[in-house]
């Protein structure tokens, strides 16, 4: 009698899930539903702790901050196995997260089990969407989202993109402004953006929003200082057009209009 063909493995699912800031309640339900159906969890170990708590059949694959790559291919190494398979980021997977990691790992691979796998993103509130409305609404209206770390991009192309983008007048929504291996940077990026901006522009700074400790700061841009950022820390600087106004517990609001140039009047129709 013949020996029956082994048959591969059913490919299996990976989803790259956005965790959002931390609190379990901004997290998206489809989110919270792919780490209830998941086999096995993959992320950094601070954000694997926070997407919990996980069941004794569930598997952890707990890793170091800097080895994204490596995470993705174990991912696809799972799932390529007919695991169901989360990867875990915080905020939203395709912002400075773990997505582009994982694409990139399928790029590079020849593995026809790799590229069979049943891969989704699910995105996840960013850190500068959850700053922007606890503060108010500072990306009201063009906005662009720079990283001033330099692991991997020039520190030159971070100054030439903070210059053109400040000449644009688009809000900036700064990440990862100052570690202890970049203690300076974030002090090079204001110089270039006093240079370009008015002293009394709004910043907002929002550190560990979602989570224990959380904390929210409204400056200026010429009151910042180094010192009040680290990499926990978003930054958002406002455009010409951003605007404070006060709260009634004391504090202030920060809003960048939907408008350009002249305010609307009541008479005129409502923009599309």
């Amino acid at each position: 009698m013949p020996t029956p063909e082994r048959q591969p493995p059913r490919p299996g699912r990976l989803a790259v899930i956005g965790l959002g800031p931390g609190a379990a309640e901004l997290m998206a339900p489809a989110a919270r539903q792919e780490l209830e159906r998941a086999q096995d969890i993959v992320g950094y170990t601070t954000y694997v702790e926070l997407a919990g708590p996980f069941r004794p059949d569930q598997r952890l694959f707990a890793s170091d901050n800097r080895q994204e790559l490596t995470r993705a291919q174990l991912a696809f190494e799972l799932a390529a196995q007919g695991r169901h398979v989360a990867l875990v980021s915080s905020g939203d997977p395709g912002v400075f997260a773990m997505a582009a990691a994982v694409f990139e790992a399928l790029e590079q691979s020849k593995d026809p089990a790799w590229h069979a796998v049943e891969l989704t993103v699910l995105p996840g509130i960013s850190a500068a969407q959850a700053a922007a409305a606890r503060a108010g609404a500072p990306l009201g209206h063009d906005f662009c989202v720079i990283s001033l770390s330099d692991n991997l991009k020039p520190w030159s192309l971070i100054e030439h993109r903070l210059r053109q983008a400040a000449l644009a007048d688009l809000v900036l929504a700064l990440y990862n402004p100052r570690s202890k291996a970049r203690p300076d940077q974030f002090a090079q990026a204001l110089a270039i953006l006093r240079g370009l901006r008015a002293p009394d522009t709004p910043v907002v700074l929002g550190r560990d929003l979602g989570r224990p400790g959380e904390a929210l700061t409204i400056t200026t841009l010429d009151a910042v200082q180094p010192d009040q950022v680290d990499m926990r820390t978003v930054v958002i600087v406002g455009s010409s057009l951003t605007r404070r106004l006060p709260r009634p517990d004391g504090g202030t609001w920060v809003y960048t209009p939907r408008w350009s140039g002249r305010a609307p009047l009541a008479s005129d129709p409502e923009p599309l």
